[in-house]
């Protein structure tokens, strides 16, 4: 997807040769073998991929430039202290470790402990949350980005994204 005369990874298949690779949602892609893909739209980036050898597409990637990363301490009940809803998170508990790393609200979770949860179902992501142990490292999205991001995804592809656990690799 392009914004702001960038190139984004909106959506990384399950099991592909991108996850594999370690490409996640919101990377922002700088070259394509070679090439500089600043101002490119999504129509030039998409011909431009399907006219190059599968086998010998190469990457330069930002790490996802939109996205900031804190690490929350589960409290004695198990919480992180904040709350969300379809993702994105609308409370933020007073006092909490969350507060105290700067969460913040109409941000959306895109990964707990580096596992992509975009499209996940909330009690998905809970059960994320509540296996990790202890210290929990929360990915998150202004929701303005998010929003641009996905708009194109059909539901029926967030449900494909890749979910997997990098540590499997």
């Amino acid at each position: 997807e392009s914004i702001n005369k960038g190139v984004f990874v909106c959506y990384v298949e399950e099991g592909s040769v991108a996850s594999k690779a370690g490409l996640r949602f919101g990377d922002q892609i700088l070259q394509i073998n070679g090439q500089t893909v600043a101002g490119w739209d999504k129509s030039k980036t998409m011909s431009f991929l399907k006219k190059a050898d599968p086998s010998k597409i190469q990457f330069a990637v930002r790490d996802r430039p939109f996205e900031r990363t804190l690490t929350c301490v589960k409290d004695s009940g198990g919480h992180v202290g904040f709350q969300f809803k379809n993702g994105k998170i609308n409370a933020i508990v007073k006092d909490s470790s969350a507060a105290r790393n700067g969460m913040l609200t109409d941000h959306f979770i895109v990964e707990i402990n580096a596992r992509n949860v975009v499209g996940m179902k909330d009690k998905a992501i809970l059960k994320v949350i509540q296996e990790a142990g202890n210290s929990v490292t929360v990915t998150v999205m202004p929701q303005f980005v998010y929003d641009h991001m996905i708009k194109h995804l059909g539901s029926s592809l967030k449900k494909h994204m890749d979910h997997s656990n990098p540590a499997d690799f």
